[in-house]
């Protein structure tokens, strides 16, 4: 058998082996080879893992103290008529007023807010219409939810913390989206910082109505 004759033998069994091996003969579940082992045993570990790196051997460590997360926007007022007042005083919107946000603001105002405040804020919205419901007993009757006051200045509707609705500073509204108040939740979880600015924004347009 000459050199090229061996060589190609060689290959051949090489090839074979290494088919076979990945056909495997049914018995086992063993995937043959296997590359960057460190994919199949990550060094990192999960929050909820023992940590031996630490005196506590906890994973998920408290944050120091006074630190913030990266991208959280901390909101230095309590939910407190003192320090809605306070918001009044010292917020003020970062945005710029431009017909972009203004736009913004609206689609997210009549996506979270016209339910109650209603389309043109002036507290009409669709679940404060008196509707027709089966109580426990399966007699109907007229249930509605309570109307917010209107932001329109044209109706003087007075807020239930004091002062004309139409008068709501930059700050009390965000205060207001951020905590809730009276049968209103809280927005904070489903708008963010700048679009609560958004919609600060387009309620002062309502305001002028």
């Amino acid at each position: 058998m000459n050199k090229k004759s061996f060589l190609g033998t060689v290959c051949a069994a090489v090839a074979l082996t290494a088919i076979l091996s990945a056909c495997g003969d049914g018995k086992t579940r063993s995937t043959g080879w296997e590359f960057a082992r460190n994919m199949y045993d990550p060094i990192a570990f999960n929050p909820d893992q023992p940590n031996k790196n630490f005196a506590d051997g906890i994973t998920a460590q408290t944050p120091p103290d006074g630190t913030t997360p990266i991208g959280f926007e901390r909101f230095e007022f309590a939910n407190t008529v003192e320090d809605y007042e306070r918001a009044g005083r010292e917020l003020v919107n970062p945005l710029i007023v431009t017909a972009e946000n203004l736009k913004q603001g609206e689609a997210l105002f009549h996506t979270y807010c016209t339910v109650c405040h209603g389309v043109d804020g002036k507290g009409d919205g669709p679940i404060t219409q008196d509707r027709s419901v089966e109580d426990s007993r399966g007699k109907r009757q007229l249930e509605n939810f309570p109307p917010p006051p209107s932001f329109h200045k044209s109706t003087g509707s007075m807020s239930s913390r004091g002062g004309l609705m139409s008068d709501l500073t930059d700050g009390k509204i965000y205060h207001t989206i951020f905590y809730g108040l009276n049968s209103m939740g809280s927005y904070a979880s489903q708008v963010s910082p700048e679009e609560r600015w958004k919609v600060v924004m387009y309620v002062h347009e309502l305001q002028k109505k």
